[in-house]
């Protein structure tokens, strides 16, 4: 199972934001890594460099591999609609995403990690793969062997709410009610970029 295991802060660093969740060291020093990080004048980026920034940007924040992402938006585009929006509410519609959304877990890493260990159930069946989609409608929800786990009961804490998923704090159980409309998404993607570098 292919992931990115790499320094996370670093690649923060780079986008100027927090792209793998609340960080308390991006918080610090929230500007490119390097002896001359904040003073450093950065040459003028290409066009291309642009959008190439914005798609990897997208890769790190949801946890895909440049395959993975390819793939994805091969079938965003044979959708009916935007290309963009497509592509970002397939990438929202993951299982680890929703997992991460429904406030289960901390990160959307930590999120995969709870699926592929076979702790979180899609309509009471054990879903071990983080990738698989997950349609309107369906029941996500944490086994009962593995309530009790200290991730799981220190995230619900701080979960916050999304209009597009109906969670049961008590039950640790959530329904995706609905795809949700671009300007519910709070990520800052600006997913026409990503169109365009794909178009060319």
């Amino acid at each position: 199972m292919a992931r990115y295991t790499g320094p996370s802060t670093k690649i923060a660093r780079k986008f100027g934001e927090p792209v793998f969740g609340e960080d308390k060291y991006f918080e610090k020093r929230n500007y490119p890594s390097g002896q001359h990080g904040l003073a450093r004048k950065r040459k003028k980026v290409s066009e291309y460099g642009t959008q190439l920034k914005e798609k990897q940007k997208v890769k790190y924040t949801y946890g895909v591999l440049e395959r993975q992402f390819r793939n994805i938006y091969k079938k965003a585009s044979r959708m009916k609609g935007q290309k963009g929006e497509n592509l970002l509410i397939l990438l929202e519609s993951r299982l680890d995403n929703l997992v991460y959304r429904m406030g289960v877990a901390p990160t959307r890493a930590a999120a995969r990690q709870l699926v592929s260990h076979c702790h979180i159930t899609v309509n009471g069946e054990v879903c071990n793969i983080p990738s698989s989609i997950v349609k309107p409608g369906d029941v996500i929800a944490v086994r009962e062997r593995s309530k009790s786990l200290e991730v799981i009961t220190n995230a619900v804490g701080a979960a916050r709410k999304y209009s597009w998923i109906e969670f049961d704090a008590k039950n640790l159980s959530g329904k995706y009610l609905n795809v949700p409309v671009r300007e519910e998404i709070p990520e800052n993607i600006n997913e026409q970029l990503i169109v365009e570098l794909y178009s060319k």
